[in-house]
This record gives C-alpha cells, sequence and structure tokens, in this order.
C-alpha cells in the first residue's frame, strides 16, 4: 500500500470516529507483562477506566471480552483499539487484533507525552491515566 492510500484510509478513518456515536475507544498502555485499558466513546465518555489484562492470549481474550460487554451495554457496532509503540511489548498485542479483524492503531510517544501534559499538566507516568491519555488522541 502507497503512502497516498494510507493517508486516505487515516483521514477517512479520522472522519468517522470524530464525535462518533458508534465508536468504542480503548487506550492501552503497554508493559512488559501486564497492559492497561481505559475504554471510552469518541465523544469523551468514560465507559470503564481501568481493566488490567496479560500479555498474552489469555489477557487479549479478557480484553476482548470486555470491549464486547461495553458495546453491547451502550450500542456501539465498532471499537478501535489503540497504543502507544512500547519495545516490542506491543506487537503480539497488535498482531493478534489485527489477526483477529480488529482495527488497532498506534500512537507516537511525543504525541503521548504531549497530550498527557495538556490534559492535567503532569509530567510523571502513571498506567491508568495513559491508557486514557491514548483513548483521547484516538477520539
Amino acid at each position: 500500500m502507497d503512502d497516498i492510500a494510507r493517508f486516505e484510509m487515516f483521514c477517512k478513518l479520522r472522519a468517522e470516529i470524530r464525535g462518533s456515536d458508534n465508536h468504542l475507544i480503548v487506550g492501552i498502555d503497554i508493559a512488559k507483562d501486564k497492559h492497561h485499558a481505559f475504554f471510552g466513546t469518541a465523544k469523551g465518555q468514560s465507559l470503564w477506566r481501568r481493566l488490567i489484562f496479560t500479555n498474552d492470549l489469555t489477557g487479549f481474550n479478557r480484553l476482548i471480552e470486555q470491549a464486547n460487554t461495553l458495546m453491547t451495554q451502550h450500542n456501539l457496532t465498532s471499537a478501535v483499539f489503540g497504543m502507544e509503540p512500547t519495545s516490542n511489548y506491543h506487537k503480539p498485542l497488535v498482531h493478534w487484533l489485527t489477526e483477529q479483524g480488529h482495527l488497532a492503531v498506534l500512537v507516537g510517544g511525543k504525541a503521548v507525552k504531549d497530550n498527557r501534559e495538556l490534559l492535567d499538566g503532569r509530567w510523571d507516568k502513571n498506567d491508568t491515566k495513559d491508557s486514557a491519555n491514548v483513548a483521547d488522541l484516538i477520539s
């Protein structure tokens, strides 16, 4: 896929998500053994603030179960899973999500850092808040 097609896909996705009533936004803070997930809507509503899941098939299934439950409860039709690439720890999850037909997006580290400072003026890292920060960037 060439750069122009990728950019067009990005623009289409961004237009679909922004302000959508249909999308579940899942922000994930990646770590070596356990990840933290935040679930919200594209309009900024928090649905589930903290899910900790392991970086293995059991944890990945737990993530999807929670996403499916929230999508059913809130009549959402699509989910977007976003994360900041961290070493190689994000690769198994991204690969598995895309293999299962889910939309997984990566957000840049600089954007995460800058958005963290804009949201609440803090410089420190916090797994729960960082997953919400990633979700905010996606929406």
